[in-house]
């Protein structure tokens, strides 16, 4: 089966029902996307399937035929981070930073569909990605900073 996975294609030998997670970090070998909790609920695992931000530990790679699937890898790279990247970095979010590649792909489509959020906007969108360390007010000014950025450019 042949993944589109940040613009380049991979051949995976995988059991269609094989959660994308896994092929993503074992197959193909790109880590940046974590294991968090298993059942959809954390959202450490988040990336883009065609856009859309989706729980990559229930997301099986049988049902993404034709699929393009960007990860946290594809998202920026160090020497051009994305505006989102930037701003997490500006702002010093990440403490542990276990969560923070599924809170950026989350908040990376939350810009995509709300190119100026409120804070209820982000509450509500972000609210399915969990961060132990509790950095929710330094995530939700990144994001109005990213924002920003992005409307001035």
């Amino acid at each position: 089966m042949d993944l589109l996975v940040n613009g380049r294609t991979h051949q995976v030998d995988v059991d269609p029902d094989t959660p994308l997670l896994w092929v993503l970090r074992d197959v193909i070998g790109l880590t940046g996307t974590k294991y968090g909790c298993g059942i959809a609920a954390c959202g450490a695992c988040t990336v883009h399937v065609d856009g859309l931000a989706v729980r990559s530990c229930q997301t099986f790679v049988g049902d993404l035929d034709g699929a393009a699937i960007t990860t946290i890898e594809g998202l920026g790279t160090p020497k051009t981070l994305h505006v989102l990247q930037a701003a997490w970095a500006d702002h010093q979010v990440a403490q542990c930073g276990y969560c923070q590649s599924g809170q950026i792909m989350q908040a990376a489509q939350l810009l995509a569909d709300v190119p100026t959020p409120t804070d209820d906007d982000i509450d509500e969108v972000m609210s399915g990605n969990l961060c132990r360390c509790g950095t929710y007010p330094r995530i939700r000014a990144a994001i109005h900073d990213a924002a920003k950025r992005l409307k001035d450019a």
